[in-house]
């Protein structure tokens, strides 16, 4: 048994910790900031998405716009039904909801926490805070760590330090011979500065579809109007899985929203039609259709040139056609994002193709290893990274007692 160091103390860090921990090694988690877990407290809006139900290795890898091959393997060794058992069998109940996330029953992230904390304590793990690891050196079979200026020795190295958004983070990776792909920004918001939607900020659609113009990137899924444009799950979802390609664009696009994703086109005409035939002498402003909220039904029409007097029979063809394309395809101008610092998640990182699946360990160098962010994975919202943390924090930290 050995020292083993663990760079950064996150989900993915605990974890690899935990189970490096378990039969016997010394290890020491270096956390460059004052506290740890810091993600995972405010994860979830503060409940902590601890995973997803997507038990079937071949469901849950869909999830990853980075890492789905790579990650399949490691699913294999330890996946979402294992996180489950993993926090059950330690008293920690979780409960799934209606979208397939789960949570901790007490909706805390607190309660993870504090277990994460327990079982580091339990098998002796020693958690440095305000360490900050600025070089790694090859030191024969080991390594000689430069923690805020002094030298550390260490047997092996578990690299869990999480994403940055700055490339230069990453640098004494590269500096062990390792390839990184440039971090980007994923899971984020789209800004519309120019749009009367952010009018309506908080109002959201249940199932719209988004899709973004020129590409074959479209997704339904709850919508959230926010102060800056759009947001929600069904935003958050296109953003990461098109993250280099609106890297590329400068966050600059049009999106077309469909706000009924269930709807055909046909379909929202015939009901226009009816609607119209059976109410003629109703306001259109009165009777929002399609379960739509007041204030966007109120909108839709009046980006028709439909006022807020005129009654059905008084709408003309014209009108209506135009009513009929801003509910099935309302064209929105994207210009920038809007990230959230505390739950940031990167595009990016440590090159797949360097590491083992299966270990973790580093293909180049003998006895480092790599857990969560760091390496070029990043899962959509819903449970998905918290789930990546935990199998390469689990593999990595397995991995060492070899």
């Amino acid at each position: 048994m050995g020292v083993i160091g663990v760079i950064g103390g996150g989900a993915a860090g605990f974890f690899a910790a935990i189970h490096a921990a378990q039969k016997g090694n010394n290890v020491i988690i270096f956390e460059k900031t004052g506290k740890t877990l810091s993600k995972v407290k405010v994860s979830g809006g503060g409940r902590c998405n601890v995973t997803h139900e997507a038990f079937q290795v071949s469901a849950l890898v869909k999830h990853y716009p980075r890492g789905e091959k790579f990650l399949k393997k490691s699913f294999m060794k330890f996946h979402a039904k294992d996180t489950v058992e993993w926090f059950e069998s330690r008293g920690v109940k979780l409960k799934t909801e209606s979208d397939g996330r789960m949570f901790p029953v007490t909706d805390s992230s607190q309660t993870i926490i504090d277990l994460l904390r327990k079982e580091a304590e339990k098998f002796g793990v020693v958690v440095e805070l305000r360490a900050s690891v600025e070089h790694i050196v090859r030191k024969g079979e080991g390594f000689m760590l430069k923690v805020n200026g002094k030298d550390r020795l260490v047997d092996k190295v578990i690299v869990s330090a999480g994403g940055s958004p700055k490339s230069k983070s990453y640098q004494m990776y590269r500096d062990l011979g390792h390839q990184v792909v440039d971090p980007i920004p994923s899971l984020f918001t789209f800004n519309s500065p120019e749009s009367d939607l952010k009018k309506m900020p908080g109002l959201t659609v249940p199932n719209a579809l988004v899709r973004i113009e020129g590409t074959k990137l479209a997704y339904q899924g709850p919508l959230l109007i926010t102060h800056w444009g759009i947001s929600g799950p069904v935003v958050l979802k296109l953003s990461a899985f098109g993250a280099k390609w609106l890297n590329e664009q400068m966050y600059h696009t049009n999106v077309h929203i469909r706000w009924r994703a269930d709807m055909k086109e046909e379909e929202i005409r015939e009901a226009l039609r009816a609607y119209k035939h059976q109410h003629p002498k109703r306001k259109m402003h009165g009777y929002p259709l399609f379960d739509l909220p007041k204030r966007l039904w109120e909108h839709l029409l009046a980006s028709a040139g439909i006022s807020g007097s005129l009654t059905w029979q008084e709408c003309v063809k014209k009108q209506i056609n135009i009513l009929e394309q801003h509910i099935f395809c309302y064209i929105l101008q994207v210009k920038g994002k809007t990230t959230f610092k505390e739950e940031f998640v990167t595009a990016g990182g440590i090159a797949l193709n360097e590491v083992n699946p299966t270990t973790m360990e580093s293909r180049l160098v003998p006895n480092l290893f790599f857990a969560g962010e760091v390496l070029d994975i990043d899962g959509i919202t819903g449970g998905f990274n918290f789930q990546a943390a935990w199998t390469t924090g689990y593999i990595a930290g397995q991995s060492t007692h070899n």
